[in-house]
């Protein structure tokens, strides 16, 4: 998780011809595809994403999903999310894309591959995105093996057509232990348990890469869970085994404090994850799997990560699987292939970003500062998540939920300190605006200042009402005026919507400045101040916020 363990390297190179490393050069140190000490020569590390050659002229891409990632025995009802993009790079001729409002719609059907039985049968607008068409699952039967399905769509006339296929998960019902889903459309975690009464329930993972030694291991590991608990934080990735600390297993389940189960360093050896996942899988605060870390930056072989999804997944199709990514652009699209969401972990606070501790300069071929390609700012944060949508389009690919691993330590000859507690609030507020769907800081035990902060911030934002709209909503941009420092978003749900205004400068802005909101979304009154110490006000259908403290995070819930 921390670049230091680059500090290791020659021990990675002995290995590198047995573990079959991608990338140039694989007998060579390196990071990211990139070299890093002064006695190997710059060049280029290869797996960099960018963006397709333009087709000849506009097409049309259909894409399907189901609704959630999984549907259980005994719901009734799924919905598919239908996509018909006008792309310039994937998808099949269409009459008028050049205008696609007069483009002819798609008339389509969803069907079983396995019997052709059509669950969808419907007409799609092309050029619009997140059409939701419900289908029943009563005629269905529940089965670990997901359901290969497929779509037909043509214009009235019959011709041209379009395919797309996709497959839905409808599993036997889980009698002991937590499930969770995964939202589609929106990106959130949905959870279930014995305490949810068997309804699933939005849920923000707020916490820590919380330790083995001096906490899930130590000999007071229950009295420091408490106190984590009592913090505020609502998650955690758990970085001890269930064989080796079982009864804090067992005492997190009592206190609903969930986890994500870390197989990192097992992911190679299948017998071993297999073990795991089998002891862990009908824990009741288990939420997902730490599949592997930053294989980007070790430069794993492809098939590893992947095989040991397919493998959880097999054993525990009700529990997601992540990957977590450290490099800015380095074999996205293989190294994510087998997980479920994605998690990045951007360390930028207090780096030399364009000098390594090596004795090498940093830059896209050469070099490692603690921070893949970085600035060195809070920005990182948002360009790296804007990096990784980025990528997905440019691999047509359906958009998986994103988390955030925020810096909160410090050292290595890295990172020379902490992050302040502002920087690390504008840090996870950044994230959400970039639609973020969890925060998971490395690593706790952490300082008692930037403790102190998380667990004020998660109990505003990990709890309702705030919850509900970064987890079963999506953010949409607000552009701002001024220096660029200032980034902002909102959520609407129902007649409310939640606001999030970021100074990433380190300088105040003494006056008010204006929040631009649609037209067509014109709050009357203010309903609650979630965060920051900035005045808000409504006046002649504008949203103002002022003064603007530097390195700070303002976030209002605004009512119709």
């Amino acid at each position: 998780m921390v670049a230091g363990l680059r500090l290791f390297a020659p021990l990675a190179v002995l290995l590198s011809a047995v573990a079959q490393e991608t990338g140039n050069h694989p007998d060579w140190p390196r990071w990211c595809g990139k070299v890093y000490k002064p006695e190997y020569p710059s060049f280029e590390p290869g797996g960099e994403a960018t963006e397709p050659k333009a087709l000849p002229s506009p097409a049309l891409h259909v894409q399907f999903k189901p609704r959630y990632n999984i549907y259980l025995e005994g719901e009734t009802q799924g919905e598919f999310i239908v996509n018909a993009d006008v792309s310039k790079w994937y998808g099949v001729p269409w009459p008028k894309l050049d205008t696609p409002a007069d483009a002819p719609p798609i008339v389509f059907t969803i069907n079983l591959v396995a019997n052709n039985s059509v669950l969808v049968s419907r007409n799609v607008s092309v050029d619009t995105r997140d059409n939701l068409f419900a289908f029943n699952l009563t005629g269905l039967q529940p089965s670990l093996e997901p359901y290969k399905v497929v779509l037909f769509g043509a214009t009235q006339a019959g011709a041209p057509n379009v395919t797309a296929t996709s497959e839905l998960h409808y599993l036997p019902e889980k009698k002991t232990g937590s499930v969770t889903k995964l939202d589609n459309l929106n990106g959130g975690f949905l959870f279930r348990n014995a305490k949810t009464d068997g309804k699933f329930e939005p849920l923000l993972p707020y916490g820590f890469y919380a330790l083995c030694d001096r906490f899930l291991c130590a000999d007071d590991a229950k009295d420091q869970i408490k106190k984590y608990h009592d913090l505020g934080l609502t998650g955690m990735v758990s970085l001890s085994t269930v064989f080796k600390s079982r009864a804090e297993y067992e005492y997190m389940d009592s206190l609903d404090l969930k986890y994500q189960y870390d197989l990192r360093d097992y992911f190679r050896n299948l017998t071993a994850v297999q073990e795991q996942v089998t002891a862990i899988k009908d824990f009741d605060a288990i939420y997902a799997y730490w599949g592997t870390d930053e294989p980007d930056g070790w430069q794993y072989p492809f098939d590893q990560p992947l095989s040991a999804a397919n493998l959880i997944r097999k054993i525990d199709p009700y529990h997601p699987v992540s990957v977590t990514l450290n490099c800015q652009n380095y074999y996205f699209k293989e190294y994510t292939a087998g997980a479920d969401f994605i998690m990045a972990d951007p360390y930028p606070i207090a780096i030399n970003a364009t000098f390594s501790k090596w004795g090498t300069p940093c830059n896209a071929t050469y070099g490692d500062c603690g921070c893949d390609n970085c600035d060195g700012n809070v920005q990182d944060v948002p360009r790296r998540l804007d990096a990784l949508a980025r990528y997905e389009r440019w691999h047509g690919l359906w958009p998986k939920t994103k988390v955030h691993n925020p810096q909160s330590f410090h050292g290595e000859d890295y990172w020379f300190r902490d992050p302040t507690q502002a920087e690390e609030v504008a840090m996870n507020a950044l994230a959400f605006n970039h639609a973020a769907k969890s925060i998971l800081s490395w690593v706790w035990p952490a300082s008692e200042a930037l403790g102190e902060i998380h667990g004020r911030f998660a109990k505003k934002v990990a709890t309702a009402p705030v919850r509900e709209f970064l987890v079963l909503e999506r953010p949409s941009k607000i552009e701002m005026e001024g220096s660029g420092v200032l980034d902002a978003a909102y959520w609407m749900r129902e007649d409310q919507v939640l606001v999030n205004v970021v100074n990433g400068g380190y300088e105040a802005i003494n006056q008010t400045v204006k929040v631009p909101l649609p037209e067509t979304i014109q709050p009357k009154k203010l309903k609650s101040v979630v965060w920051g110490n900035g005045t808000w006000s409504l006046k002649n259908d504008e949203v103002r916020l002022g003064p603007v403290e530097g390195m700070s995070t303002n976030i209002v819930i605004l009512q119709f």
